[in-house]
């Protein structure tokens, strides 16, 4: 069994930064794709960014793209997301994600692993 564990979200102002981990235990993690996903109060989970498991393939959401960075390091078992630039909007809870498919178009079926979450909050 899996177990993901988020860490890093907090308070932040608009147009700062913030990294967020995500800790992996009890699988073989170098054999899963990864990713994050978010969901703001009162809208669905969304896919925000995955990575394959060599980290040589990544992908993100529109509202990603350009200031969101997803990467991993194999021997930590850890996947980051480093978030600049960001935008009120971006507030959230933050899952990590493993173990799903994703191409250029999305997210192709549920992942078959989930995090506990952690708040992102970003201030106007």
């Amino acid at each position: 069994q899996v177990q993901l564990v988020e860490s890093g979200g907090g308070l932040v102002q608009a147009g700062g930064s913030l990294s967020l981990a995500c800790a992996a235990s009890g699988g073989t993690f170098s054999s899963y794709t990864m990713g994050w996903f978010r969901q703001a109060p009162g809208k669905e989970r969304a896919f925000v960014a995955g990575i394959s498991w060599s980290g040589g393939t990544t992908a993100y959401s529109d509202s990603a793209k350009g200031r969101f960075t997803i990467s991993r390091d194999n021997a930590k078992n850890t996947i980051y997301l480093r978030m600049n630039s960001l935008k009120p909007e971006d507030t959230a809870v933050y899952y990590c994600a493993a173990a799903f498919a994703f191409s250029s178009a999305g997210v192709h079926g549920a992942p078959q692993y989930w995090g506990q979450g952690t708040q992102v909050t970003v201030s106007s």
